[in-house]
Protein backbone atom coordinates (compact mmCIF):
# COMPACT_ATOMS: atom_id res chain seq x y z
CA UNK A 1 0.00 0.00 0.00
CA UNK A 2 1.29 3.63 -0.87
CA UNK A 3 -0.49 6.48 -0.05
CA UNK A 4 -0.88 10.02 -0.55
CA UNK A 5 -1.60 11.84 2.85
CA UNK A 6 -2.91 15.89 1.46
CA UNK A 7 -3.15 18.34 4.12
CA UNK A 8 -6.20 21.20 4.71
CA UNK A 9 -7.59 22.24 1.35
CA UNK A 10 -10.27 24.86 2.44
CA UNK A 11 -11.60 25.04 -0.76
CA UNK A 12 -8.71 25.68 -2.85
CA UNK A 13 -9.63 23.03 -5.74
CA UNK A 14 -7.43 24.50 -7.92
CA UNK A 15 -4.44 23.92 -6.24
CA UNK A 16 -5.46 20.17 -5.34
CA UNK A 17 -6.12 19.48 -9.04
CA UNK A 18 -2.49 21.02 -9.48
CA UNK A 19 -1.10 18.69 -6.02
CA UNK A 20 -2.76 15.69 -8.13
CA UNK A 21 -0.88 16.13 -11.55
CA UNK A 22 2.35 16.76 -9.62
CA UNK A 23 1.70 13.53 -7.60
CA UNK A 24 1.39 11.96 -11.14
CA UNK A 25 -2.38 11.15 -11.26
CA UNK A 26 -4.24 10.63 -14.34
CA UNK A 27 -7.90 11.95 -15.05
CA UNK A 28 -10.51 9.21 -15.01
CA UNK A 29 -13.69 10.60 -15.90
CA UNK A 30 -13.97 12.64 -12.72
CA UNK A 31 -12.04 10.81 -10.81
CA UNK A 32 -7.92 11.20 -10.45
CA UNK A 33 -6.32 7.76 -10.42
CA UNK A 34 -2.64 6.87 -9.83
CA UNK A 35 -1.20 4.73 -12.39
CA UNK A 36 0.65 2.93 -9.59
CA UNK A 37 -2.36 2.62 -7.06
CA UNK A 38 -1.41 4.82 -4.55
CA UNK A 39 -4.51 5.62 -2.54
CA UNK A 40 -5.00 9.71 -1.30
CA UNK A 41 -5.76 10.38 2.50
CA UNK A 42 -7.05 13.55 3.01
CA UNK A 43 -7.03 14.63 6.41
CA UNK A 44 -9.94 16.70 6.83
CA UNK A 45 -10.94 20.26 6.68
CA UNK A 46 -12.10 20.23 3.16
CA UNK A 47 -14.27 23.53 2.71
CA UNK A 48 -14.30 27.35 4.22
CA UNK A 49 -12.44 30.15 3.18
CA UNK A 50 -11.38 28.87 0.04
CA UNK A 51 -13.35 29.49 -3.35
CA UNK A 52 -14.46 26.63 -4.28
CA UNK A 53 -15.97 24.27 -1.34
CA UNK A 54 -18.82 23.07 -2.94
CA UNK A 55 -16.06 21.61 -5.86
CA UNK A 56 -14.01 19.89 -3.28
CA UNK A 57 -16.79 18.35 -1.59
CA UNK A 58 -18.25 16.96 -4.83
CA UNK A 59 -14.49 15.84 -5.92
CA UNK A 60 -13.89 14.26 -2.49
CA UNK A 61 -16.96 12.55 -2.48
CA UNK A 62 -16.77 10.99 -5.64
CA UNK A 63 -13.11 9.10 -4.42
CA UNK A 64 -13.93 8.19 -1.18
CA UNK A 65 -17.54 6.65 -2.58
CA UNK A 66 -15.37 4.93 -5.28
CA UNK A 67 -12.95 3.32 -2.80
CA UNK A 68 -10.41 5.71 -4.69
CA UNK A 69 -9.34 7.45 -1.23
CA UNK A 70 -10.18 7.71 1.85
CA UNK A 71 -10.87 10.93 4.50
CA UNK A 72 -10.90 11.41 7.88
CA UNK A 73 -12.88 14.56 9.10
CA UNK A 74 -11.47 18.13 10.63
CA UNK A 75 -12.84 20.83 12.74
CA UNK A 76 -14.55 22.69 10.33
CA UNK A 77 -15.86 19.62 8.48
CA UNK A 78 -17.83 19.07 11.98
CA UNK A 79 -19.48 22.28 11.92
CA UNK A 80 -20.45 22.26 7.91
CA UNK A 81 -22.01 19.37 8.90
CA UNK A 82 -23.99 20.64 11.61
CA UNK A 83 -25.31 23.02 9.63
CA UNK A 84 -26.36 20.77 7.07
CA UNK A 85 -28.19 18.78 10.29
CA UNK A 86 -30.01 21.80 10.41
CA UNK A 87 -28.50 22.44 13.94
CA UNK A 88 -27.66 26.14 14.49
CA UNK A 89 -24.31 26.94 14.09
CA UNK A 90 -22.71 30.78 13.67
CA UNK A 91 -21.78 31.34 10.27
CA UNK A 92 -18.31 32.58 10.64
CA UNK A 93 -14.20 31.21 10.77
CA UNK A 94 -14.99 30.71 6.97
CA UNK A 95 -18.19 28.47 7.30
CA UNK A 96 -20.24 32.04 5.78
CA UNK A 97 -17.84 31.56 2.78
CA UNK A 98 -19.28 27.60 1.89
CA UNK A 99 -22.78 28.38 3.26
CA UNK A 100 -22.85 31.13 0.49
CA UNK A 101 -21.81 28.95 -2.00
CA UNK A 102 -24.30 26.13 -1.10
CA UNK A 103 -27.30 28.94 -0.97
CA UNK A 104 -26.38 29.92 -4.64
CA UNK A 105 -27.13 26.27 -5.97
CA UNK A 106 -30.61 25.50 -7.22
CA UNK A 107 -32.28 23.41 -4.77
CA UNK A 108 -32.03 19.80 -6.56
CA UNK A 109 -27.87 20.59 -6.06
CA UNK A 110 -28.70 21.46 -2.92
CA UNK A 111 -29.98 18.51 -1.80
CA UNK A 112 -27.15 16.52 -3.34
CA UNK A 113 -24.11 18.14 -2.13
CA UNK A 114 -25.73 18.51 1.67
CA UNK A 115 -26.63 14.22 0.96
CA UNK A 116 -22.95 13.79 -0.32
CA UNK A 117 -20.99 15.34 2.25
CA UNK A 118 -23.31 13.74 4.88
CA UNK A 119 -22.67 10.54 3.91
CA UNK A 120 -19.06 11.24 3.62
CA UNK A 121 -19.15 13.08 7.39
CA UNK A 122 -21.05 10.10 8.55
CA UNK A 123 -18.81 6.87 7.29
CA UNK A 124 -15.41 8.60 8.03
CA UNK A 125 -13.72 7.06 10.76
CA UNK A 126 -12.57 9.93 13.49
CA UNK A 127 -8.90 8.94 12.44
CA UNK A 128 -7.43 6.11 10.31
CA UNK A 129 -4.64 4.10 11.29
CA UNK A 130 -2.86 2.82 8.56
CA UNK A 131 -0.67 -0.40 9.75
CA UNK A 132 0.63 -1.32 6.11
CA UNK A 133 2.68 2.14 6.20
CA UNK A 134 3.38 2.84 10.25
CA UNK A 135 1.08 5.48 10.26
CA UNK A 136 -1.81 7.38 12.31
CA UNK A 137 -4.08 9.97 10.47
CA UNK A 138 -5.73 12.40 12.26
CA UNK A 139 -6.75 16.29 11.05
CA UNK A 140 -5.37 17.68 14.41
CA UNK A 141 -3.58 14.83 15.98
CA UNK A 142 -3.35 12.37 18.22
CA UNK A 143 -1.44 11.24 21.35
CA UNK A 144 -0.21 8.14 21.48
CA UNK A 145 -2.45 6.48 24.28
CA UNK A 146 -5.88 7.79 22.74
CA UNK A 147 -4.67 5.45 19.57
CA UNK A 148 -7.22 2.94 19.51
CA UNK A 149 -9.87 4.26 21.23
CA UNK A 150 -12.83 6.50 20.81
CA UNK A 151 -15.60 8.43 21.93
CA UNK A 152 -16.14 12.44 22.98
CA UNK A 153 -12.06 12.97 24.34
CA UNK A 154 -10.64 11.15 21.10
CA UNK A 155 -13.03 13.28 18.98
CA UNK A 156 -12.31 16.51 20.68
CA UNK A 157 -8.48 16.29 20.23
CA UNK A 158 -8.35 14.81 16.85
CA UNK A 159 -10.66 17.92 15.67
CA UNK A 160 -9.34 20.47 17.78
CA UNK A 161 -5.63 19.63 18.99
CA UNK A 162 -5.07 19.17 22.72
CA UNK A 163 -6.70 21.92 23.99
CA UNK A 164 -6.71 23.42 27.65
CA UNK A 165 -9.99 24.99 27.25
CA UNK A 166 -7.92 28.58 27.36
CA UNK A 167 -8.32 31.05 24.63
CA UNK A 168 -5.99 33.63 23.32
CA UNK A 169 -6.69 37.60 23.04
CA UNK A 170 -7.67 37.36 19.79
CA UNK A 171 -10.91 33.66 20.99
CA UNK A 172 -7.94 31.12 19.85
CA UNK A 173 -8.14 28.11 22.05
CA UNK A 174 -4.73 27.70 23.56
CA UNK A 175 -3.36 24.29 22.67
CA UNK A 176 -0.65 21.98 24.03
CA UNK A 177 2.21 20.98 21.59
CA UNK A 178 1.20 17.38 22.22
CA UNK A 179 4.05 16.33 19.63
CA UNK A 180 6.36 17.30 21.43
CA UNK A 181 6.08 14.12 24.09
CA UNK A 182 5.34 11.68 21.52
CA UNK A 183 7.53 8.24 21.05
CA UNK A 184 5.54 6.32 19.29
CA UNK A 185 7.47 4.69 16.12
CA UNK A 186 4.53 5.60 13.68
CA UNK A 187 3.80 8.35 12.19
CA UNK A 188 1.39 10.97 13.17
CA UNK A 189 0.24 12.90 10.03
CA UNK A 190 -1.72 15.78 10.72
CA UNK A 191 -2.97 19.61 10.07
CA UNK A 192 -5.29 22.17 11.57
CA UNK A 193 -2.58 24.86 12.58
CA UNK A 194 -1.21 26.35 9.54
CA UNK A 195 2.82 26.30 8.81
CA UNK A 196 4.89 27.46 5.91
CA UNK A 197 6.81 24.26 5.31
CA UNK A 198 5.73 21.06 7.01
CA UNK A 199 6.34 20.40 10.38
CA UNK A 200 8.29 17.46 11.95
CA UNK A 201 8.62 17.23 15.20
CA UNK A 202 9.87 13.30 16.56
CA UNK A 203 7.72 10.84 14.40
CA UNK A 204 4.79 13.09 13.49
CA UNK A 205 3.85 15.62 10.55
CA UNK A 206 2.12 19.08 10.69
CA UNK A 207 1.48 19.28 6.58
CA UNK A 208 -1.54 22.21 6.73
CA UNK A 209 0.59 24.12 4.95
CA UNK A 210 -1.80 27.52 4.89
CA UNK A 211 -3.06 26.99 1.34
CA UNK A 212 -5.94 29.21 1.56
CA UNK A 213 -3.49 31.79 3.41
CA UNK A 214 -1.63 32.03 0.34
CA UNK A 215 1.52 29.59 1.42
CA UNK A 216 0.92 25.45 -0.57
CA UNK A 217 -1.26 22.92 -0.76
CA UNK A 218 1.10 19.99 0.51
CA UNK A 219 1.15 15.59 0.48
CA UNK A 220 3.12 13.74 2.39
CA UNK A 221 3.70 10.04 0.68
CA UNK A 222 4.07 6.83 2.56
CA UNK A 223 6.30 4.37 2.78
CA UNK A 224 8.45 6.77 0.79
CA UNK A 225 8.55 9.49 3.33
CA UNK A 226 8.10 12.18 1.12
CA UNK A 227 6.84 15.32 0.63
CA UNK A 228 5.46 17.13 -2.48
CA UNK A 229 3.95 21.00 -2.29
CA UNK A 230 2.73 23.65 -5.10
CA UNK A 231 1.82 26.80 -4.46
CA UNK A 232 -1.08 28.43 -3.56
CA UNK A 233 -3.03 30.90 -5.77
CA UNK A 234 -5.10 32.71 -2.44
CA UNK A 235 -3.49 36.01 -0.91
CA UNK A 236 -0.64 35.54 1.33
CA UNK A 237 -2.08 36.07 5.20
CA UNK A 238 1.20 36.23 7.14
CA UNK A 239 -0.64 36.69 11.09
CA UNK A 240 -2.33 33.22 10.31
CA UNK A 241 1.31 30.88 10.53
CA UNK A 242 2.23 32.45 13.95
CA UNK A 243 1.16 30.15 16.37
CA UNK A 244 4.43 28.02 17.05
CA UNK A 245 6.46 31.21 17.25
CA UNK A 246 4.43 32.03 20.03
CA UNK A 247 6.36 29.35 22.64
Amino acid sequence: MKVDIIGDIHGCLEELKELFQELGYKWEGDIPVHPDGRIPVFLGDLTDRGPDSIGVIDLVYQMVASNKAKYVPGNHCNKLYRFFLGNKVKEQHGLETTTAEYRQLDSKRQKEVRHHFITLYEKAPLYLELPEVQAVVAHAGISEKLIGQSGKKVQTFVLYGDITGESHSDGRPVRRDWAQHYTGNRWIVYGHTPVRKPRVVNKTINIDTGCVFGNALTAFRLPEESLVSVPSKQPFVEEKFNYYDEG
